[in-house]
């Protein structure tokens, strides 16, 4: 189950899509101050894109302590949560535009053992996740088009998130807000303004030669934003 650690407002998330795959074991140790370890799913179906699946899941969580936090970006996520469950996720994320039936994912998602969260593009509506907020435990908001890494942070998400934060507020609930896509120590203080608490990246801390220092670096910023959010 998601959880931060105590006294602490922000969650790091390096995102394994940017990491060296030849040497995955000894990745996981240049990140190990972070706090959950992002793992996008892209089947080439729903995005255009494949990277990986829960084979990788169960090789990489024997060596590390971080939170396994699952991404579904895929057209069928329902056929895969035991699969991640039992590959060792802690968290398993959905889209909210392929959810079929949503709830019963959610809820069948909780039944293995994990969080559960709903994610949505950038140019879907937030009001599709009204109906979601009694049941997850966080909402992801894609900050760029999904299915490649590298990308440039899609400006008007800004307004976005501060929307979403609202909505999440108005709920009464305590609900993890993450953002994926263009995230970096350049940008992070002013997306935390926003309300997110959750901030996966990718090469922005991996093509980092001090990816320790980078992470603090984000975190400090996104501590900074935050704070000024309440």
């Amino acid at each position: 189950m998601l959880k931060k650690n105590q006294n602490q407002n922000i969650v790091i998330c390096p995102s394994v899509l940017a990491a060296d795959f030849a040497k995955l074991a000894e990745e996981m140790e240049t990140i190990a101050s972070s706090d959950w370890l992002h793992f996008d799913v892209m089947d080439g179906h729903y995005v255009p894109n494949i990277s990986f699946g829960p084979i990788v899941a169960s090789a990489i969580k024997p060596h590390t302590d971080l939170l396994l936090d699952v991404h579904l970006m895929i057209t069928n996520p329902d056929q895969y949560l035991e699969v991640f469950a039992k590959s060792g996720a802690d968290n398993i994320t959905i889209h909210q535009e392929v959810a079929t039936h949503g709830l019963r994912t959610i809820q069948r998602i909780k039944e293995l053992g994990c969080s559960a969260g709903i994610a949505i593009n950038p140019g879907t509506s937030i009001s599709t996740l009204e109906e979601y907020l009694p049941y997850v435990d966080l909402i992801l908001i894609m900050t760029v088009n999904p299915g490649f890494g590298g990308q440039a942070y899609i400006e008007s998400m800004y307004e976005k998130i501060k929307r979403t934060k609202d909505m999440i507020n108005e709920s009464g609930r305590d609900i993890f807000l993450q953002v994926d896509g263009g995230i970096s120590s350049e940008n992070i203080e002013n997306v935390a303004k926003m309300g997110a608490n959750a901030f996966v990246a990718g090469s922005a801390i991996f093509s980092k030669k001090d990816r320790e220092a980078e992470i603090a670096i984000m975190r400090t910023a996104a501590e900074k934003g935050y704070k000024a959010n309440l």
